[in-house]
């Protein structure tokens, strides 16, 4: 209770910071006007129909000017009530390990402990070690509504905020960190919330390097946590530490759907990403220099080190200049010094690589000079770090100074010189089409038509040769394709494959559009070659990454995967590196849109321990890459339960994750919860990799088999009704949704309005805004009850299915959640005015009824008396959010019911009324914590 009191009273004092910059900048009428809002929301959540009435007539009887300010108060409050929570976190993570005598929970220490309490010996450990390999990719999906200038003021608040929790602070400390609160709050209430216009794809970049700034702080701490469990369970053993943790990003790569994604974007994107990482190795390299100033007067330095310190300065005697500071005797610190001149060289040529074309290029003999100095790869990074740090270890007090170097070798490990490995993704469809036109210019029958066997038999046959095409005579999409793999080549031929990750194939069916990427990446490999006169043969290794996304697809994973792997150009492509590595993602966002929740959930883990299986007989290793969202309908929630839940052989130490849009700020912006995060997933990991775990009972499957077909039914006739489309586009904000200007990528992909073609991003956004959640729980109620019934009446096997089978618990916990985040009065509202249709009204009563169902089994079925009883603090939270939650929800549909009655001909009204709508978008987002 103290720790929600202290919640309280911090959401309290920042609320008090915001009425106070209300009151100043609107005046008394317009602050008594949000109090009136709050007030008849809260008597509303109470149960006073009256309260009910009377809010939806006040809004109504409203001007746009007096709703903006209402709107505006509402969001910046729900930015502090999601800040004093996140403090309110760290807070009760650092009193747990401050009052805990052993193991944090969920920790690094914690999984250690748990695979020696289970038997595991010292090499077997090691051997977890070994297969450890966490990669998260950052993705920039459209639905992370906040400004990064927002973002940025409301980090400032949190920093003076925690510094309000110091018991040292001297009054006038105090007061001059509550004037700074409230002058952060006075500037964000005087800046613009949104950003005028859709962010450009490099904007996205930028953002994203935003938020990981932080793991560059925090990831040195982690991998010392790793080093310290291990000495401290098993002490007599020593350990090697693995790059056990490492990430990706799609900014910049992803062009599926997304045209502003061309080649010269993704370009662009490695340079930046290249430039990220420079930097902060440049500055870790001043800061160690400026430490490492130990004398060889007084300590012994390794011979090697000397010996290569001499002959750099021998190679490169501009360097002189730089060191003359410095004392010769001071050789460690002339050493990084060294490093630094090299560091620097490196983004002088990356930023050389950023030039805009027509610039006046760099005389080649220069270039090549800078060429000669820059490092090229980590390898030569680490290698000198190496030296210092061997020899730092040999002094006396080394293994305490060697901590310095070692943090920097760990995030050089981490890092590379490239910061993130980028994806690249898109759609087999482009491939497919790319190819036709291609093979058309040779005179060839149309690729697009054949059968999947002759696409495959001509792939396989022509894999090998060389053809001339003329880009001029190609479209637009077939010349930015070759575009992009000749940017891969390039990029391949410099650096190797240190800055890219893979090639992801979204929408694969069928082997032939795995074949396709390599057809066209071995042909940009050979132009390549043909016009630097080199002779290498063999075209490099790129991760092809097979994206099953629909149910169908799902289904089908682990044929399609056996029949690509059966194929020798494919096998023999995959066998070039030491170790045969395929990575096959499965989506999550798709597969709920196209199936429902139950049944999609089901498809993802018999579709990722079928795959596991073919691997197996196959004798390759395999990473199962997750496309999880942040929202509960696209495969949402708490990440470290997630990977428990997953098939145990799916797993097996490697695991690559997506970290959506969304929950970049959630899990990033600070410090302690990104570490608190890692830590969690990569307690999560080793568990699954190193514990023995049962497989489910075979009645469960047989269970699970049954619920999801009936789910997937129910489901399938809500959104194959006539009336479903139109149901969705009146009674949820799809359409204004899809006008914002939160992210560069367009909502649907092919510019259809279709269901198939409308993107899971917004499909899920848009059911969140009106309180109707369907993607993270419609079917899943009528397919318990239907099969409880058939049982005669008896929930016991279900109950024990969630108490003993983590995918099922999480599958559970997931929709506790979303049914608790859902509101049927307020969807209700929202769809009031359709429901006077019958079709809207048929559609309207499904939901409802599922609802109360779904609602029903999933508290028989966790033994709860109400939804999330057994996470009351969730539940507190939802229930202390939703009355200043439902006034922006009830504001967007006045803003939308008034839209539609505006005449086209008042375009100053529409956009007035745009802007308000898109603010209380984000103000519901804010306030359910969520977004699509």
């Amino acid at each position: 209770m103290a720790r929600d009191s202290m919640l309280h009273q911090d959401i309290e004092t920042l609320r008090s910071f915001l009425d106070t910059v209300v009151r100043e900048q609107t005046g008394e009428s317009c602050f008594s006007l949000v109090e009136e809002i709050r007030r008849l929301a809260r008597e509303r959540r109470v149960g006073l129909q009256s309260s009910e009435d009377k809010l939806v007539d006040r809004i109504a009887s409203l001007p746009e000017d007096d709703l903006r300010v209402i709107v505006r108060a509402l969001s910046i409050f729900f930015d502090l009530a999601n800040l004093a929570e996140d403090c309110q976190r760290v807070r009760v993570l650092r009193e747990r390990e401050r009052s805990s005598s052993g193991a944090r929970r969920e920790s690094i220490l914690a999984a250690v402990r748990q695979l020696k309490e289970d038997g595991k010996d010292a090499q077997q450990v090691q051997k977890v070690l070994d297969s450890l390999s966490i990669e998260l990719v950052t993705t920039a999906h459209p639905t992370e509504a906040k400004r990064r200038t927002t973002r940025y003021l409301l980090r400032l608040v949190r920093q003076h905020f925690n510094a309000l929790n110091n018991p040292d602070l001297l009054e006038r400390e105090d007061r001059r960190l509550r004037e700074k609160i409230r002058s952060l709050l006075t500037i964000l209430w005087q800046s613009d919330l949104m950003r005028p216009h859709r962010p450009a794809v490099i904007d996205e970049v930028r953002r994203g390097l935003f938020f990981t700034e932080s793991l560059w702080e925090v990831l040195p701490d982690i991998y010392q946590d790793m080093r310290q469990a291990l000495a401290d369970t098993y002490p007599e053993h020593s350990f090697r530490i693995p790059r056990f943790l490492h990430f990706g990003s799609w900014i910049g790569g992803d062009r599926d759907g997304h045209p502003y994604v061309t080649a010269e974007v993704t370009a662009a994107t490695l340079v930046m990403m290249r430039q990220s990482a420079l930097s902060h190795h440049r500055q870790l390299a001043r800061e160690l220099s400026r430490v490492l100033v130990m004398s060889e007067r007084n300590i012994p330095i390794s011979a090697e080190l000397c010996q290569k310190l001499d002959a750099a300065l021998e190679k490169w005697p501009e360097m002189v200049q730089r060191m003359r500071p410095a004392s010769e005797a001071e050789r460690y610190h002339r050493w990084l010094r060294m490093i630094g001149y090299r560091l620097d060289h490196a983004q002088q040529l990356a930023a050389l690589e950023a030039q805009p074309k027509g610039k006046e290029a760099t005389p080649q003999e220069d270039l090549e000079k800078i060429e000669s100095i820059a490092y090229r790869s980590a390898d030569e990074l680490k290698a000198d770090l190496k030296l210092v740090l061997e020899s730092v270890q040999e002094e006396h007090g080394g293994q305490a100074i060697s901590r310095y170097v070692q943090e920097w070798l760990d995030l050089v490990r981490t890092f590379g010189l490239h910061h993130s490995v980028l994806d690249v993704r898109q759609d087999s469809r482009v491939h497919t089409e790319v190819l036709s036109e291609l093979i058309a210019h040779l005179g060839k029958e149309n690729y697009q038509d054949q059968d999947e066997a002759t696409k495959q038999a001509w792939l396989a046959e022509t894999l090998g040769q060389h053809f001339e095409f003329n880009d001029e005579d190609c479209s637009e999409q077939t010349q930015e394709s070759l575009a992009l793999f000749r940017l891969l080549a390039r990029t391949v031929a410099r650096y190797g494959m240190e800055p890219l990750g893979g090639y992801v194939i979204s929408m694969t069916h069928h082997p032939s559009d795995v074949l396709a990427v390599l057809w066209l990446w071995n042909r940009a490999w050979k132009e390549y070659l043909a016009q630097t006169s080199k002779e290498e043969e063999i075209t490099p290794y790129m991760p092809i990454i097979p994206l099953f996304e629909t149910v169908d697809d799902l289904q089908n994973a682990s044929e399609t995967f056996q029949a690509l792997l059966s194929e020798p150009t494919y096998r023999n492509y995959l066998n070039q590196p030491k170790e045969p590595h395929q990575i096959c993602m499965v989506g999550y966002s798709d597969s709920t849109k196209d199936g429902g929740y139950l049944a999609a959930g089901w498809g993802l883990y018999i579709a990722q321990d079928q795959l596991a299986k073919v691997a197996d007989e196959q004798k390759i290793k395999m990473t199962i890459f997750h496309g999880r969202g942040g929202a509960l309908g696209r495969g949402g929630g708490p990440a470290a339960r997630a990977i428990l839940s997953l098939p145990p052989k799916s797993v097996r130490g490697t695991l690559r994750m997506t970290e959506q849009g969304e929950v970049l700020a959630e899990r990033y912006d600070d410090p302690q919860i990104a570490a608190r995060h890692l830590e969690q997933v990569t307690w999560a990991t080793m568990l699954i990799s190193g514990k023995k775990l049962p497989a489910p009972d075979p009645s469960w499957l047989e269970t699970m088999k049954s619920l999801a077909d009936a789910s997937r039914k129910s489901y399938r006739e809500l959104i194959d009704d006539p009336g479903f489309l139109r149901y969705f586009d009146q009674a949820t904000p799809i359409s204004e949704i899809e006008q914002l200007p939160i992210g560069s990528r367009p909502a649907r992909r092919r510019a259809q309005r279709t269901l198939s073609d409308l993107r899971a991003i917004p499909w899920t956004f848009a059911w969140t805004q009106s309180r109707h959640l369907i993607p993270a729980w419609y079917g899943l109620g009528s397919a318990m009850q239907a099969w409880v019934e058939a049982q005669g009446g008896d929930w016991s096997a279900l109950q024990t299915m969630y108490k003993e089978w983590p995918m099922f618990t999480a599958l559970m916990n997931n929709a506790d959640l979303a049914l608790a985040k859902s509101d049927m009065s307020i969807a209700h509202r929202y769809a009031e005015a359709e429901r006077k249709t019958e079709d809207g009204e048929r559609i309207w009563s499904m939901i409802e009824s599922e609802f109360r169902t779904s609602s029903a089994c999933v508290c028989l079925v966790t033994g709860q008396d109400r939804l999330l009883d057994h996470t009351p603090w969730l539940q507190a939270s939802i229930h202390s959010r939703n009355p200043y939650v439902d006034p922006l929800n009830l504001i967007q549909i006045e803003l939308i019911r008034r839209s539609h009655q505006t005449p086209e001909e008042e375009e100053e009204r529409h956009q007035r009324m745009r802007e308000l709508i898109r603010l209380s978008i984000q103000g519901i987002a804010g306030g359910l914590r969520t977004t699509g």
